[in-house]
Protein backbone atom coordinates (compact mmCIF):
# COMPACT_ATOMS: atom_id res chain seq x y z
CA UNK A 1 0.00 0.00 0.00
CA UNK A 2 1.07 3.41 -0.75
CA UNK A 3 0.10 6.42 1.38
CA UNK A 4 0.34 8.54 -1.49
CA UNK A 5 -2.55 6.43 -3.16
CA UNK A 6 -4.81 6.51 -0.55
CA UNK A 7 -7.81 8.68 -0.39
CA UNK A 8 -8.47 11.43 1.26
CA UNK A 9 -11.72 12.84 2.92
CA UNK A 10 -12.64 16.66 3.80
CA UNK A 11 -15.96 17.52 4.51
CA UNK A 12 -18.29 15.47 1.86
CA UNK A 13 -15.54 15.77 -0.40
CA UNK A 14 -13.17 12.56 -0.93
CA UNK A 15 -10.29 12.98 -3.06
CA UNK A 16 -8.71 8.94 -4.81
CA UNK A 17 -5.06 9.99 -3.93
CA UNK A 18 -2.82 12.71 -2.11
CA UNK A 19 -2.04 14.39 -5.97
CA UNK A 20 -2.87 17.28 -6.52
CA UNK A 21 -2.52 19.55 -9.88
CA UNK A 22 -1.17 22.92 -8.44
CA UNK A 23 -2.67 26.00 -9.92
CA UNK A 24 -0.33 27.40 -12.81
CA UNK A 25 -1.38 30.53 -14.87
CA UNK A 26 -2.29 29.86 -18.61
CA UNK A 27 -2.72 33.34 -19.63
CA UNK A 28 -4.93 32.38 -22.56
CA UNK A 29 -8.37 34.10 -21.93
CA UNK A 30 -10.37 36.81 -23.46
CA UNK A 31 -12.27 38.56 -20.69
CA UNK A 32 -11.66 35.78 -18.67
CA UNK A 33 -13.75 32.95 -20.88
CA UNK A 34 -12.09 29.57 -20.52
CA UNK A 35 -11.36 27.93 -23.44
CA UNK A 36 -10.66 24.79 -25.23
CA UNK A 37 -7.40 25.34 -24.11
CA UNK A 38 -8.69 24.81 -20.68
CA UNK A 39 -10.45 22.10 -21.07
CA UNK A 40 -7.02 19.99 -22.39
CA UNK A 41 -4.83 21.54 -20.05
CA UNK A 42 -6.84 20.70 -17.04
CA UNK A 43 -8.92 17.69 -18.01
CA UNK A 44 -5.89 15.57 -19.62
CA UNK A 45 -4.22 16.08 -15.70
CA UNK A 46 -7.72 14.16 -14.95
CA UNK A 47 -6.93 11.45 -17.05
CA UNK A 48 -3.67 11.24 -16.13
CA UNK A 49 -4.68 10.21 -12.76
CA UNK A 50 -4.15 13.08 -10.48
CA UNK A 51 -6.97 12.94 -7.46
CA UNK A 52 -7.38 16.93 -7.27
CA UNK A 53 -6.98 19.44 -10.37
CA UNK A 54 -7.46 23.07 -9.98
CA UNK A 55 -7.41 25.73 -12.18
CA UNK A 56 -4.87 28.36 -12.43
CA UNK A 57 -6.37 31.67 -10.65
CA UNK A 58 -9.30 32.88 -11.84
CA UNK A 59 -9.89 36.68 -11.19
CA UNK A 60 -12.77 37.41 -8.94
CA UNK A 61 -12.57 40.88 -11.08
CA UNK A 62 -11.42 43.06 -13.83
CA UNK A 63 -9.16 44.60 -11.46
CA UNK A 64 -7.92 41.79 -9.64
CA UNK A 65 -6.48 40.40 -12.43
CA UNK A 66 -2.38 39.73 -13.27
CA UNK A 67 -2.55 40.63 -16.99
CA UNK A 68 -5.64 40.88 -19.51
CA UNK A 69 -5.09 37.62 -20.21
CA UNK A 70 -6.60 35.71 -17.01
CA UNK A 71 -8.99 33.30 -16.23
CA UNK A 72 -11.77 34.80 -14.47
CA UNK A 73 -14.86 34.07 -12.82
CA UNK A 74 -16.42 37.69 -12.25
CA UNK A 75 -19.08 37.45 -15.08
CA UNK A 76 -22.06 34.89 -15.70
CA UNK A 77 -20.17 34.96 -19.74
CA UNK A 78 -17.41 32.51 -18.18
CA UNK A 79 -19.72 30.13 -16.57
CA UNK A 80 -20.02 27.58 -19.88
CA UNK A 81 -16.47 26.94 -19.97
CA UNK A 82 -16.26 26.53 -16.42
CA UNK A 83 -18.71 23.81 -16.59
CA UNK A 84 -17.40 22.15 -19.43
CA UNK A 85 -13.86 22.02 -17.43
CA UNK A 86 -15.64 21.02 -13.58
CA UNK A 87 -17.83 18.50 -15.50
CA UNK A 88 -14.84 16.53 -17.67
CA UNK A 89 -12.36 17.08 -14.51
CA UNK A 90 -15.02 14.88 -12.19
CA UNK A 91 -15.97 12.50 -15.31
CA UNK A 92 -12.32 11.45 -14.73
CA UNK A 93 -12.34 10.46 -11.20
CA UNK A 94 -11.14 13.78 -9.82
CA UNK A 95 -12.09 16.29 -7.72
CA UNK A 96 -12.51 19.45 -9.82
CA UNK A 97 -11.08 22.92 -7.85
CA UNK A 98 -11.02 26.57 -8.69
CA UNK A 99 -8.66 28.84 -7.25
CA UNK A 100 -9.99 32.16 -6.75
CA UNK A 101 -7.90 35.39 -6.87
CA UNK A 102 -6.77 38.97 -6.64
CA UNK A 103 -3.43 40.25 -7.60
CA UNK A 104 -3.48 43.34 -5.74
CA UNK A 105 -0.32 45.36 -6.35
CA UNK A 106 1.10 42.98 -8.63
CA UNK A 107 -1.97 43.34 -11.25
CA UNK A 108 -1.52 44.94 -14.66
CA UNK A 109 1.14 42.82 -16.22
CA UNK A 110 2.12 41.19 -19.35
CA UNK A 111 2.17 37.28 -19.87
CA UNK A 112 5.43 35.64 -18.63
CA UNK A 113 6.31 34.66 -22.32
CA UNK A 114 5.89 38.73 -23.47
CA UNK A 115 9.16 39.29 -21.37
CA UNK A 116 11.38 35.92 -20.91
CA UNK A 117 9.53 33.05 -21.57
CA UNK A 118 11.66 30.92 -18.66
CA UNK A 119 10.39 33.67 -16.41
CA UNK A 120 7.68 32.77 -14.32
CA UNK A 121 6.09 36.71 -14.21
CA UNK A 122 5.56 39.67 -17.28
CA UNK A 123 6.67 43.20 -16.95
CA UNK A 124 4.28 46.02 -16.00
CA UNK A 125 1.42 46.93 -18.26
CA UNK A 126 1.38 50.45 -18.62
CA UNK A 127 -1.58 52.40 -19.04
CA UNK A 128 -1.32 53.81 -22.24
CA UNK A 129 -0.90 49.98 -23.27
CA UNK A 130 -4.37 48.48 -21.86
CA UNK A 131 -3.07 48.39 -18.58
CA UNK A 132 -4.56 49.89 -15.27
CA UNK A 133 -3.35 51.14 -11.37
CA UNK A 134 -3.53 48.39 -9.35
CA UNK A 135 -5.40 48.52 -5.93
CA UNK A 136 -3.04 47.56 -2.63
CA UNK A 137 -3.25 47.91 1.06
CA UNK A 138 -0.73 50.96 1.05
CA UNK A 139 0.91 52.98 -1.58
CA UNK A 140 3.87 50.39 -2.09
CA UNK A 141 4.90 49.44 -5.73
CA UNK A 142 5.64 46.22 -5.80
CA UNK A 143 9.32 46.49 -7.03
CA UNK A 144 10.97 49.52 -9.16
CA UNK A 145 9.02 50.16 -12.69
CA UNK A 146 5.71 48.62 -11.26
CA UNK A 147 2.79 51.26 -10.42
CA UNK A 148 2.23 53.01 -6.88
CA UNK A 149 -1.33 50.94 -6.22
CA UNK A 150 -4.08 52.70 -5.00
CA UNK A 151 -4.52 52.63 -1.01
CA UNK A 152 -7.83 50.56 -0.94
CA UNK A 153 -10.64 52.67 1.14
CA UNK A 154 -13.12 50.41 3.32
CA UNK A 155 -15.50 50.83 0.60
CA UNK A 156 -13.06 49.50 -1.74
CA UNK A 157 -12.17 46.46 0.92
CA UNK A 158 -15.81 45.87 1.41
CA UNK A 159 -16.46 45.25 -2.51
CA UNK A 160 -13.54 42.96 -2.44
CA UNK A 161 -14.92 40.87 0.09
CA UNK A 162 -18.45 40.82 -1.88
CA UNK A 163 -16.34 39.90 -5.47
CA UNK A 164 -14.70 36.65 -3.71
CA UNK A 165 -17.97 35.83 -2.55
CA UNK A 166 -19.99 35.91 -5.33
CA UNK A 167 -16.78 34.23 -7.60
CA UNK A 168 -17.34 31.40 -5.21
CA UNK A 169 -21.29 31.17 -5.55
CA UNK A 170 -20.80 30.77 -9.35
CA UNK A 171 -17.82 28.36 -8.94
CA UNK A 172 -20.55 26.41 -6.91
CA UNK A 173 -22.85 26.60 -10.01
CA UNK A 174 -19.79 25.98 -12.20
CA UNK A 175 -20.25 22.46 -10.36
CA UNK A 176 -16.22 22.77 -8.86
CA UNK A 177 -16.32 20.98 -5.53
CA UNK A 178 -13.40 22.61 -3.85
CA UNK A 179 -12.08 26.38 -3.55
CA UNK A 180 -8.39 27.11 -3.27
CA UNK A 181 -8.75 31.15 -2.11
CA UNK A 182 -4.94 32.72 -3.32
CA UNK A 183 -3.70 34.37 -0.23
CA UNK A 184 0.01 34.29 -1.02
CA UNK A 185 2.58 34.99 -3.60
CA UNK A 186 2.43 39.22 -2.55
CA UNK A 187 -1.60 39.19 -3.92
CA UNK A 188 -4.23 41.20 -2.38
CA UNK A 189 -4.66 38.95 0.40
CA UNK A 190 -1.02 38.34 1.26
CA UNK A 191 -0.02 42.15 1.03
CA UNK A 192 -2.42 43.05 3.53
CA UNK A 193 -1.49 40.17 5.78
CA UNK A 194 2.71 41.27 5.32
CA UNK A 195 4.04 44.66 7.18
CA UNK A 196 6.21 44.64 3.79
CA UNK A 197 3.15 45.74 2.18
CA UNK A 198 0.59 46.98 4.60
CA UNK A 199 1.53 50.03 6.40
CA UNK A 200 -1.79 50.88 7.14
CA UNK A 201 -2.89 52.51 10.84
CA UNK A 202 -6.64 51.62 10.42
CA UNK A 203 -8.63 48.79 11.27
CA UNK A 204 -6.96 46.43 8.43
CA UNK A 205 -3.36 47.29 9.74
CA UNK A 206 -0.89 47.52 12.43
CA UNK A 207 -1.26 44.49 14.53
CA UNK A 208 -1.28 41.31 13.17
CA UNK A 209 -4.93 40.72 14.18
CA UNK A 210 -5.44 43.73 11.77
CA UNK A 211 -3.19 42.55 8.93
CA UNK A 212 -5.27 39.32 8.79
CA UNK A 213 -8.49 40.95 9.35
CA UNK A 214 -9.46 40.79 5.86
CA UNK A 215 -8.07 37.63 4.47
CA UNK A 216 -10.54 36.77 7.65
CA UNK A 217 -13.32 38.06 6.56
CA UNK A 218 -13.22 36.56 2.83
CA UNK A 219 -12.82 33.10 4.90
CA UNK A 220 -15.97 33.47 6.63
CA UNK A 221 -17.74 35.36 3.65
CA UNK A 222 -17.06 32.63 1.35
CA UNK A 223 -17.72 29.88 3.83
CA UNK A 224 -20.88 31.37 4.59
CA UNK A 225 -21.99 30.96 0.89
CA UNK A 226 -20.05 27.87 0.05
CA UNK A 227 -21.86 24.41 0.57
CA UNK A 228 -21.10 22.79 3.54
CA UNK A 229 -20.01 19.93 2.52
CA UNK A 230 -17.42 21.46 -0.25
CA UNK A 231 -13.86 22.31 0.42
CA UNK A 232 -12.67 25.61 1.26
CA UNK A 233 -8.52 25.95 1.14
CA UNK A 234 -6.31 28.51 1.37
CA UNK A 235 -3.00 29.29 -0.37
CA UNK A 236 -0.58 30.86 2.40
CA UNK A 237 3.01 31.91 1.82
CA UNK A 238 3.93 31.15 4.97
CA UNK A 239 7.32 33.32 4.66
CA UNK A 240 8.24 36.50 3.09
CA UNK A 241 12.03 35.43 2.83
CA UNK A 242 12.20 38.92 3.62
CA UNK A 243 13.84 40.84 6.98
CA UNK A 244 11.21 42.47 8.44
CA UNK A 245 8.26 40.48 6.34
CA UNK A 246 5.44 37.52 7.04
CA UNK A 247 6.87 34.75 8.90
CA UNK A 248 6.11 31.28 9.89
CA UNK A 249 5.38 32.19 13.18
CA UNK A 250 2.30 34.46 11.96
CA UNK A 251 1.29 32.24 9.66
CA UNK A 252 0.90 29.51 12.33
CA UNK A 253 -1.43 32.18 14.06
CA UNK A 254 -3.27 33.02 10.62
CA UNK A 255 -3.96 29.19 10.35
CA UNK A 256 -5.39 29.02 13.87
CA UNK A 257 -7.36 31.69 12.76
CA UNK A 258 -8.52 30.12 9.58
CA UNK A 259 -9.18 26.72 11.19
CA UNK A 260 -11.73 28.96 13.55
CA UNK A 261 -13.18 30.39 10.45
CA UNK A 262 -13.83 26.99 8.40
CA UNK A 263 -10.83 26.61 6.02
CA UNK A 264 -10.04 22.79 5.97
CA UNK A 265 -6.92 22.55 4.23
CA UNK A 266 -3.40 25.01 3.89
CA UNK A 267 -1.83 24.89 0.83
CA UNK A 268 1.47 26.36 1.94
CA UNK A 269 3.81 27.85 -0.58
CA UNK A 270 6.29 30.92 0.42
CA UNK A 271 7.59 33.98 -1.49
CA UNK A 272 6.09 36.41 -3.83
CA UNK A 273 5.95 39.57 -1.85
CA UNK A 274 9.58 40.65 -2.65
CA UNK A 275 10.98 41.13 -6.04
CA UNK A 276 14.31 39.04 -5.24
CA UNK A 277 13.45 36.83 -2.18
CA UNK A 278 16.09 35.56 0.11
CA UNK A 279 14.89 32.09 -0.51
CA UNK A 280 17.15 29.17 -0.99
CA UNK A 281 15.37 26.77 -3.39
CA UNK A 282 16.01 23.42 -3.56
CA UNK A 283 14.04 19.71 -3.66
CA UNK A 284 11.07 19.84 -1.51
CA UNK A 285 12.26 23.04 0.04
CA UNK A 286 8.82 24.08 1.13
CA UNK A 287 7.78 20.78 2.89
CA UNK A 288 8.75 22.38 6.19
CA UNK A 289 6.19 24.82 6.40
CA UNK A 290 3.47 22.30 5.54
CA UNK A 291 4.64 20.73 8.28
CA UNK A 292 5.01 23.14 10.85
CA UNK A 293 1.90 24.19 10.29
CA UNK A 294 0.08 20.91 10.21
CA UNK A 295 1.64 19.95 13.23
CA UNK A 296 1.17 22.99 15.23
CA UNK A 297 -2.42 23.66 14.05
CA UNK A 298 -4.11 20.35 13.79
CA UNK A 299 -4.53 21.41 10.63
CA UNK A 300 -4.66 19.33 6.93
CA UNK A 301 -2.25 21.43 4.63
CA UNK A 302 -0.74 20.40 1.12
CA UNK A 303 2.98 20.82 0.12
CA UNK A 304 3.91 22.58 -3.16
CA UNK A 305 7.90 23.28 -4.65
CA UNK A 306 10.09 20.58 -5.97
CA UNK A 307 8.40 18.28 -5.79
CA UNK A 308 9.09 15.69 -8.77
CA UNK A 309 9.90 11.73 -7.39
CA UNK A 310 7.32 9.54 -6.15
CA UNK A 311 9.44 8.37 -3.59
CA UNK A 312 9.70 11.75 -2.24
CA UNK A 313 6.19 12.62 -2.68
CA UNK A 314 5.21 9.28 -0.54
CA UNK A 315 7.41 9.94 1.88
CA UNK A 316 5.87 13.80 2.53
CA UNK A 317 2.39 11.86 3.15
CA UNK A 318 3.42 8.99 5.14
CA UNK A 319 5.96 10.62 7.48
CA UNK A 320 3.01 13.49 8.34
CA UNK A 321 4.36 16.15 6.97
CA UNK A 322 1.86 17.15 4.64
CA UNK A 323 -1.52 15.28 4.07
CA UNK A 324 -1.40 16.30 0.26
CA UNK A 325 1.38 17.03 -2.30
CA UNK A 326 0.98 19.36 -5.51
CA UNK A 327 3.00 19.41 -8.46
CA UNK A 328 3.18 22.26 -10.92
CA UNK A 329 6.00 21.94 -13.37
CA UNK A 330 6.47 18.41 -12.89
CA UNK A 331 2.63 18.26 -14.11
CA UNK A 332 3.31 20.28 -17.10
CA UNK A 333 5.97 18.04 -18.27
CA UNK A 334 4.02 15.01 -17.54
CA UNK A 335 0.31 15.30 -17.31
CA UNK A 336 0.53 11.53 -16.11
CA UNK A 337 2.82 11.77 -13.82
CA UNK A 338 0.62 9.98 -11.09
CA UNK A 339 0.50 6.54 -13.29
CA UNK A 340 4.44 6.61 -13.72
CA UNK A 341 4.63 7.18 -9.56
CA UNK A 342 2.28 4.01 -8.98
CA UNK A 343 4.36 2.22 -11.08
CA UNK A 344 7.80 3.04 -9.59
CA UNK A 345 5.74 2.61 -5.97
CA UNK A 346 4.47 -0.99 -7.13
CA UNK A 347 0.96 0.32 -6.37
CA UNK A 348 -0.61 0.27 -9.78
CA UNK A 349 -3.67 -1.42 -8.56
CA UNK A 350 -4.17 1.41 -6.66
CA UNK A 351 -4.29 3.76 -9.72
CA UNK A 352 -7.06 4.40 -12.10
CA UNK A 353 -7.08 5.53 -15.19
CA UNK A 354 -9.18 5.44 -19.02
CA UNK A 355 -10.11 2.30 -20.50
CA UNK A 356 -9.52 4.11 -23.44
CA UNK A 357 -5.53 4.23 -22.60
CA UNK A 358 -5.27 0.29 -21.62
CA UNK A 359 -3.91 -0.57 -24.83
CA UNK A 360 -0.91 1.47 -23.93
CA UNK A 361 -0.59 0.80 -19.60
CA UNK A 362 -2.17 -2.74 -18.98
CA UNK A 363 1.10 -4.79 -19.84
CA UNK A 364 3.22 -2.38 -17.42
CA UNK A 365 0.68 -3.16 -14.28
CA UNK A 366 -2.22 -4.29 -12.92
CA UNK A 367 -4.17 -0.74 -13.08
CA UNK A 368 -7.74 -0.08 -12.81
CA UNK A 369 -9.30 0.93 -15.13
CA UNK A 370 -12.29 3.23 -14.91
CA UNK A 371 -15.25 2.25 -16.95
CA UNK A 372 -16.93 5.58 -16.42
CA UNK A 373 -15.27 7.21 -18.90
CA UNK A 374 -16.27 4.73 -21.65
CA UNK A 375 -19.30 5.89 -23.43
CA UNK A 376 -21.97 3.63 -23.88
CA UNK A 377 -22.69 4.03 -27.44
CA UNK A 378 -25.81 2.71 -29.31
CA UNK A 379 -25.57 1.36 -33.09
CA UNK A 380 -29.14 0.63 -33.17
CA UNK A 381 -30.60 1.88 -36.53
CA UNK A 382 -26.75 2.55 -38.13
CA UNK A 383 -27.09 1.60 -41.64
CA UNK A 384 -23.27 1.46 -41.85
CA UNK A 385 -22.84 -0.75 -38.79
CA UNK A 386 -25.69 -3.03 -39.83
CA UNK A 387 -24.17 -3.73 -43.18
CA UNK A 388 -21.40 -4.12 -41.57
CA UNK A 389 -23.26 -7.31 -39.58
CA UNK A 390 -24.51 -8.99 -42.16
CA UNK A 391 -21.34 -9.05 -43.80
CA UNK A 392 -19.76 -10.57 -40.21
CA UNK A 393 -22.52 -13.19 -39.94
Amino acid sequence: MSTLFSPLTLRGITVRNRIGVSPMCQYSCVEGVPTDWHLVHLGSRAAGGAGLVITEGAAISRQGRITPSDLGIWSDEQLDGHRRIARFIASQGAVAGIQLAHAGRKASRVPPWETDPSQTQGRPLACHEGGWVPDGPSPIAFAPGYAVPTEVSHDEISQAVRDFVEAAERADRAGYDWIEVHAGHGYLLHSFNSPLANQRSDAYGGSLQGRCRLTREVARAIRAAWPQHKVLAFRLSYTDWAEGGWTLEETVQLCAWLKEDGVDLIDASSGGNTPNPAVKVGRGYQVPGAETIRRQCDMPTASVGWIDEAEQADAIVREGRADMVMLGREMLRDPYWPLRAALRLGVAAQARLPVQYSAAWAHLGSFSFDPITAPQISHAGNPAVDDARHLIL
